[in-house]
This record gives structure tokens, C-alpha cells and sequence, in this order.
């Protein structure tokens, strides 16, 4: 506030509305994003790095297809309910990661809610518009205060998405008395999907006898806000899965920091750490588990192979 807003903070704090832009005309879209000479002018309008990779819109969002009622959310024997959050991450860039987790859920036994919501506020919080942060704060709480519950918890698929309502949202709230109730109805996918592991509710038996070798890179979020083992224990399951967390720090791109030109080198310096070295040298079969959205960016362009998200690999592997 004190130094005013760039062009390009602005861009990246309004880049969900930026992507729904965009979705509406997804070909065009991911076309200008995709050719040399449109995707250079654009990034040149942004600052953003020339070398850096600009991540496609789905053609259908996870909403739409929802509503369109593409998608299965009630299981035949259901265990129990849960409300999903819909991130805007998930529902315009990693639409299949969020199809992925609702087959996952409901191929286990789990009758998955969706409610209307606003996006979590996370670009917002990031780039320092915490007047507009705090009504999407406020609106989902006042949403979800009153029909999530214990016995029906919140989930999300994207950590820096949903874990805002375990930090920021405490902060922002105005009711924080309801904020502090949610948080504790809250949880990341992984951290769910293990405690109900822990139950006996979800078994290796519903899971592949195949063999298969893991590496998981950790969002900075889950660090700080969660656990990894979370996502261990969860990829331990099937039981010839073979998982190791990869001893890295943060990949490099936090958020938007990695986009900005003037940060690309020092972005893939800290990728360079740890992270990549311990990618490239992974066998040729080996799956990279990451679980943000900006981590999966940020190995792709620094090593050219795709990490995955722990709930696609069960997804996959799951008996049908």
C-alpha cells in the first residue's frame, strides 16, 4: 500500500480471474501461451522470465464438469462424507489432478460435496492484497462454517490453497471464533486419506500388488502447516510401493517468486540444491511425487519430467 502495486502484482493476485478469462477461449489461450513469439510478448508484458514455462488453462474446469455431472461423486457403499474444497489451481490448471482425487475418494468409498465457494485468496495473500484476501477469507468461511463438521471435514487437493484457512484465515477473519472451528475441520487430501488409513477404513488390499519406486518432493506449506509423513504413509500403502522423500528444501518457484525475471536464476539455483540432482539421477521408471502445483511447474522446467500428485499415483493404482 505504502509503495503501490506493480503491473505485473497485480496480474499475478488477479490470476485466477486472468484464468477464467482465458478458459472461456482455452485454444486461443493456450496457444498464444505455447508459441514463441505471442508467449514472449506476453511474458515480456508481465516480467516474466523468458525461459520460463507459461502453464496451460483446462478446456473444461472442474466445476463445469461437475455440474454437467460428468463427474461420480457418490460412491456405491458409501463409508462417509466430505466436502471438497475446489481450489483455483485445481479447478482451471490441474483439472485432471482434481478428477483424479475425487475418483480416488469416491473409488474408496467416500461421497465427495461441492458446494459454491470463492477461490482461497492465496495470489492475493502472496502479493500483499490483503483487503481483498480477507473478503474471499471471510465469504468461505461464512460458507463452510455451518455444514462442515467432524463427522464431514473439509478437504483440499492444492496445500497453500487450503492450508490458508489453518494460518491466513485466522488472521483475516472477522468472526474468528468461526475461522478457529473451521481450521479445525480442515484438512490436506493427504492428511485425511491417513488418518482414515489409520482407522482401517482404507486398506492395501483395495490397492495394486504392483512394484513401483517413489520420490516425493514436499510443498513448503505441508512443511510448515502439516506433516510429510502425511504423504508417506499414504504412498506406503499399496504394498510393494517403494517411497523415499527426497531431502529438499523449497523448489525455487514459491508461487509467483520463480515467474519474475529478475528471480529466475536464484529460482533455479535453489532447484538446483537438491531437488533436480536428486530428480535427474532417479531411475528411468521412477515416479516423482510432488504435491503443489508450483513444485510439478518448476521440475518440469528444470528437469523436463513430470512430477505427479500423490492422489493421481493411487488413482492409478487403485482396484477397481
Amino acid at each position: 500500500k505504502e509503495n503501490g502495486f506493480s503491473f505485473r502484482n497485480k496480474v499475478f493476485a488477479n490470476n485466477n480471474k486472468a484464468n477464467q478469462f482465458g478458459a472461456k477461449f482455452s485454444g486461443i489461450t493456450n496457444s498464444l501461451f505455447t508459441h514463441k513469439i505471442s508467449s514472449g510478448i506476453i511474458k515480456k508484458m508481465m516480467g516474466v522470465a523468458p525461459e520460463r514455462s507459461l502453464p496451460k488453462v483446462a478446456k473444461k474446469s472442474l466445476r463445469q464438469l461437475i455440474d454437467a455431472g460428468k463427474i461420480q461423486l457418490i460412491p456405491q457403499q458409501k463409508i462417509r462424507s466430505v466436502y471438497l474444497f475446489i481450489d483455483e489451481f485445481t479447478n482451471l490448471l490441474d483439472t485432471n489432478i482434481g478428477i483424479d482425487a475425487i475418483e480416488l475418494l469416491v473409488g474408496l468409498g467416500y461421497e465427495v460435496k461441492v458446494v459454491a465457494h470463492e477461490e482461497s485468496g492465496r495470489s492475493y495473500i502472496s502479493k500483499g492484497f490483503l483487503e481483498e484476501a480477507k473478503v474471499l477469507a471471510n465469504k468461505n468461511i461464512e460458507v463452510f462454517k455451518d455444514v462442515v463438521s467432524e463427522e464431514i471435514p473439509l478437504i483440499g487437493i492444492e496445500p497453500s490453497a487450503i492450508l490458508s484457512f489453518r494460518d491466513e484465515y485466522l488472521r483475516l477473519a472477522e468472526h474468528r471464533q468461526d475461522a478457529s472451528v473451521l481450521a479445525k475441520k480442515t484438512f490436506l487430501i493427504e492428511e485425511f486419506l491417513s488418518a482414515e488409513i489409520e482407522k482401517g477404513k482404507i486398506t492395501s488390499a483395495q490397492f495394486s500388488s504392483e512394484k513401483k519406486t517413489i520420490k516425493i518432493h514436499a510443498h513448503c506449506h505441508q512443511k510448515a502447516m502439516s506433516n510429510v509423513k502425511h504423504t508417506f504413509d499414504l504412498l506406503n500403502l499399496p504394498e510393494n510401493f517403494k517411497v523415499t522423500i527426497i531431502p529438499s528444501g523449497c523448489c525455487g518457484m514459491a508461487g509467483s517468486f520463480g515467474y519474475e525475471k529478475q528471480h529466475y536464476e536464484i529460482s533455479m539455483q535453489i532447484g538446483e540444491q537438491t531437488l533436480f540432482p536428486a530428480v535427474r539421477k532417479a531411475e528411468k521408471n521412477t515416479i516423482i511425487v510432488a504435491n503443489g502445483t508450483s513444485c510439478r511447474h518448476q521440475i518440469k522446467d528444470g528437469t523436463q519430467k513430470n512430477a505427479h500428485h500423490p492422489v493421481s499415483i493411487l488413482k492409478d493404482f487403485l482396484l477397481k
